[in-house]
């Protein structure tokens, strides 16, 4: 089969698939090997951002999608306004941060390394789809381990968790979140450096009975959710 007709109908599937589109699941409609369609989509990838167009072609994990292109974020918000957004708390953006860089971790792990727990907030982020259990420590208990999802890649625009900034890179900085606009047919796009900020120096105090404030902030900002 001609290259131009394979690109032709990778082209029609993402349109009306609109999730991400495996090239397993491509090579096997066509009956080709994977590589060939892997170079199909990258091809097809390189020809929409060299025109500059509206829609572009996003890699995540070997699977291909259309998303618009974020320069024109605006001009979408406009027409589909009014846009209601939601942004990760702080304590969101810590844990779904140690999750990423140390996955598979335990929630055990996370709370020894922010000091708090984080039962609400690991809910939290499961409910958008940015972490997951993807299995059980080999430990006392067998507690779950987690780790991110492609729906994570997608939102930061990583093609896989080797994208993710060096870690030095990221000491003494905090993101700041802002899910995305929902429209019908459009995905928005952003990136880890438009939502760095600096942590909030503000000390953590104790109340009277001796239990972290920290912690009720937390579960009263997931609440408001």
């Amino acid at each position: 089969m001609a290259n131009k007709t394979i690109k032709s109908a990778i082209e029609s599937m993402m349109f009306v698939w609109g999730e991400p589109l495996h090239i397993k699941d491509i090579a096997d409609i066509f009956n080709v090997d994977r590589k060939e369609i892997y170079d199909a989509c990258k091809e097809l990838q390189e020809e929409y951002e060299q025109e500059g167009r509206g829609i572009v072609i996003r890699e995540v994990n070997k699977s291909f999608q259309f998303v618009t292109r974020k320069e024109n974020l605006g001009y979408i918000e406009r027409l589909c306004t009014p846009v209601r957004r939601r942004r990760l708390s702080q304590s969101a953006l810590e844990t779904l941060a140690i999750v990423a860089y140390k996955q598979p971790v335990t929630k055990g792990e996370i709370e020894a390394i922010r000091g708090i727990r984080c039962d609400r907030v690991l809910e939290g982020l499961a409910a958008k789809g940015l972490v997951a259990v993807t299995g059980r420590a080999e430990t006392v208990g067998r507690p779950n381990y987690y780790g991110t999802t492609n729906e994570f890649l997608k939102q930061f625009e990583f093609e896989s968790l080797k994208d993710l900034p060096k870690i030095e890179d990221l000491e003494g900085a905090i993101f700041e979140v802002e899910e995305p606009p929902v429209f019908s047919g459009v995905v928005g796009q952003m990136s880890l450096e438009e939502f760095a900020a600096e942590k909030s120096d503000e000390p953590v105090g104790e109340t009277p009975d001796g239990s972290n404030d920290e912690a009720i902030d937390e579960a009263a900002a997931e609440d408001s959710e």
